[in-house]
């Protein structure tokens, strides 16, 4: 049972993954409960484009697909503001364009083919120390804003057509969060792929909202299960012997299956006439009222 931590390169990648985790599920909760999880998946595929660009043209890979992913999100956000062009065909076309260009670079370069099954499905075997640098600066700088931008975030998300109102920019709300957004997507590349990330972001909240009705507790939930997501999901494709992010989605999968019985039978039994009295109350006290 030990022995993959016996390697370098696996013990560099748990970490990797345990952080890359953890911080998908933090980000995630705002997305789920803003309803935005296209723009995660659309995101991702952005980034693609970017990768590739930087991988032809010889840039450092961060420089370039963060520059990609946050230029891709303040086009998205400032597209969306126009009355005309609803948010979901706004990253619909945005980021298919970018995953069409990234596709077609391939195609036309061939250096770029060994990569491509690892930049669309992950590699926990090519996580370095400096993809260990950069999850850890991404995810101490995005753990500060939202700290610091706590009652923003929670005021654009929750009550977004009033918080103008009480001089709460949105718009200034939605393009930092794009931007911290971008930014853990292109450092979860390497360990997730494009076509997790999205998963690995919208499933650790999902089942923290199966099992809680407190939005602090709801936060600290979602990033201890994406987490020990990332920490099993890679764990166990060292025994199987398949893609980093398909093993961490799968077994985020397994544990939202596991709630959702979970949150079923808690509410079989709450709703049962003289049974689980203490459950209905609790559910009760909290109908309607998402703290």
């Amino acid at each position: 049972m030990l022995e993959p931590f016996s390697y370098e390169f696996f013990v560099r990648g748990l970490i990797a993954a345990t952080l890359v985790g953890g911080l998908c599920g933090l980000i995630g909760v705002y997305i789920v409960l803003r309803r935005m999880a296209y723009i995660g998946h659309g995101l991702s595929h952005a980034v693609f484009g970017g990768a590739v660009v930087s991988y032809v043209m010889s840039f450092n890979f961060f420089i370039g697909a963060s520059i990609w992913g946050f230029l891709s999100a303040l086009l998205i956000t400032l597209t969306t503001r126009k009355r005309k062009i609803g948010s979901d065909a706004a990253i619909g076309i945005i980021t298919t364009a970018s995953f069409a260009l990234g596709i077609a670079l391939i195609s036309r370069f061939k250096t770029f083919t060994r990569s491509f099954d690892a930049a669309l499905f992950g590699n926990i075997l090519g996580v370095t120390q400096g993809d260990l640098i950069a999850i850890l600066v991404v995810a101490a700088v995005t753990v500060a804003i939202l700290i610091v931008g706590y009652k923003l975030f929670l005021f654009a998300t929750f009550e977004p057509e009033v918080a103008g109102f009480y001089g709460v920019s949105t718009g200034w709300v939605d393009t930092m969060f794009s931007l911290v957004l971008a930014a853990t997507i292109v450092v979860s590349i390497q360990v997730l792929g494009v076509t997790m990330i999205a998963a690995a972001i919208v499933i650790p909240p999902i089942v923290a909202r199966l099992l809680t009705d407190s939005f602090k507790t709801m936060v600290l939930l979602s990033s201890g299960v994406g987490a020990l997501c990332g920490l099993g999901g890679v764990y166990v494709s060292y025994f199987v012997d398949v893609s980093s992010g398909a093993s961490v989605v799968l077994f985020s999968s397994l544990l939202f299956v596991l709630a959702l019985l979970y949150s079923n039978l808690r509410s079989m039994l709450s709703s049962a006439p003289g049974r689980g009295a203490g459950l209905r109350r609790l559910s009760q006290g909290h109908s309607g009222n998402f703290d």
